[in-house]
């Protein structure tokens, strides 16, 4: 699934489903994925892709530049980097760094394939376990940075959809074309419900159906809550949205 980063929050803007085992997509269903969402992408926009592990292929670099987009995606510590005439594995970088530094190489070429030139970066933020290692066409290792951090906003859309909303993962749905029709439906709902939540905050119904001097509830919730609240006293149901069929 592709989503947008609009005013905080990860929207779904398009999607694959398959039928097999969990586990990662192939390079070539995320190409046909980007394929779908540079259609709808109006022409001059200013568009950056995020990405796991499963993004850092270097087909998907291909196409991403191709598209003139700018990416930012995480690669593994075992990836062979060439550098500076010198050919090492991303984890060399990290075993020179500690906790808090950030490392930059410019003008990498990454894999067998010596695709590139790339920008490799090893960033271990002050916290963690263990750093980052990721490979962009951005100039700026700190502006790559900021805008992968972006990435996680995703996560609470996928809670949304299932444990803590709408429970999709007990669908027991099987079929493809039958979860991508739910899924569909799913997103226009999360959408709508994310609208209520704004409004809530907006027109100042926090106060009315949670705390009055605290919200530690997410746009969804309070969307959410709203919904219930509306339903139970009657009012009118305010739509942000029409779907012409």
């Amino acid at each position: 699934m592709v989503h947008v980063v609009y005013k905080g929050r990860a929207l779904p803007l398009a999607w694959l489903v398959r039928q097999g085992k969990k586990g990662h997509f192939p390079e070539a269903l995320h190409i046909t994925l980007l394929e779908q969402v540079q259609r709808r992408i109006p022409a001059g926009a200013q568009v950056v892709l995020l990405g796991d592990g499963e993004f850092d292929g270097t087909t998907l670099q291909q196409t991403v530049q191709a598209y003139r987009w700018s990416y930012v995606v995480r690669t593994g510590s075992n990836i062979t980097v060439m550098w500076d005439g010198e050919t090492f594995r991303c984890e060399t970088v990290a075993s020179c760094i500690k906790p808090g530094t950030l490392v930059e190489l410019t003008d990498v070429h990454v894999t067998q394939e010596a695709y590139g030139p790339v920008m490799l970066i090893c960033c271990w933020a002050t916290g963690y376990k263990e750093p980052l290692h990721l490979v962009t066409n951005m100039a700026s290792a700190e502006e790559a940075c900021r805008y992968y951090a972006k990435r996680f906003r995703i996560e609470t859309f996928f809670s949304d959809q299932k444990s803590r909303g709408f429970h999709l993962n007990k669908s027991h749905i099987a079929d493809q074309h039958r979860l991508s029709r739910l899924l569909m439906a799913a997103c226009l709902a999360y959408l709508w419900i994310i609208y209520l939540g704004s409004l809530c905050i907006e027109q100042g119904w926090t106060s009315i159906i949670h705390r009055r001097h605290r919200c530690d509830l997410s746009l969804f919730q309070l969307g959410l809550r709203l919904l219930n609240h509306f339903l139970n006293e009657g009012l009118r149901i305010p739509v942000a949205f029409h779907v012409f069929i």
